[in-house]
């Protein structure tokens, strides 16, 4: 599993593609967060990252399927997915290998946005006048969001060789789960809206970004991600037989 980690990272950052996707995620955010009409840090006069946390799941829709698009499309694509199996590791270890290969290069683009939190903190009247609590849980929210993301992309790339296919419907289905579960249940009223909405991954998402570290946030997300990896070992091991 650690050779496949090792060999998915070395073969992301040995392509233009890896540079390219976490440059435009770090100009993109820059921009919302300090440049951004009416929304910007310096406009909106309060020490906080909420325009950040916002935007994220959106770029993410894009990003997260760029990383993991390759994953297992590549493999189809030169023939080299028979070979790994025929190799001394289970298929967790193949999914695993790829998955965390993913979430650690989701990782590497996310630390260097530290710095915005460092410099609205210094910004802040009085200084440290920013609410860290809330900015600790949107970002464990954001990293539990990118695993679901990456985990849903990891599952397309396996039912599909062709990357550009993967990459469109890893981003339709993160949309849908996301987004498109909260809009449906607008339809509807009470119990069935509230279901409806726990469904979805922004409830969960913006539950952790108000500081609020509920475990059945963290479990929902978790689970979430597992069902998807479940499905890619079952899509897997069918191909495989």
């Amino acid at each position: 599993m650690f050779s496949i980690f090792k060999k998915e990272i070395s073969t992301f950052f040995n392509s233009l593609i890896a540079y390219i996707v976490i440059g435009v995620f770090l100009l993109v955010t820059s921009l919302m967060l300090w440049m951004y009409p009416n929304s910007n840090v310096l406009d909106y006069g309060y020490a906080e990252m909420t325009t950040f946390f916002d935007f994220c799941p959106y770029i993410f829709l894009f990003l997260i399927p760029a990383v993991t698009m390759r994953m297992f499309s590549e493999e189809f694509r030169t023939g080299t997915l028979e070979l790994l199996f025929t190799k001394p590791i289970t298929l967790w270890g193949i999914i695993f290998g790829k998955y965390f290969a993913s979430l650690c290069i989701i990782l590497l683009a996310l630390i260097p946005t530290i710095i915005y939190y460092i410099s609205i903190y210094a910004l802040g009247n009085p200084k440290g006048n920013i609410d860290s609590a809330a900015i600790v849980g949107s970002y464990f929210g954001l990293l539990l969001l990118s695993a679901a993301y990456a985990a849903i992309g990891i599952f397309t790339s396996a039912i599909s060789k062709n990357q550009v296919v993967a990459f469109i419907l890893a981003a339709i289905v993160c949309y849908f789960f996301y987004d498109g579960i909260g809009q449906l249940s607008n339809l509807f009223t009470g119990s069935i809206q509230y279901y409806l909405n726990y469904l979805g991954l922004d409830f969960h998402y913006a539950s952790l970004g108000k500081g609020m570290l509920d475990s059945r946030n963290f479990v929902f997300l978790i689970s979430f991600s597992a069902l998807f990896l479940v499905f890619t070992q079952m899509v897997l091991n069918k191909i495989r037989k």
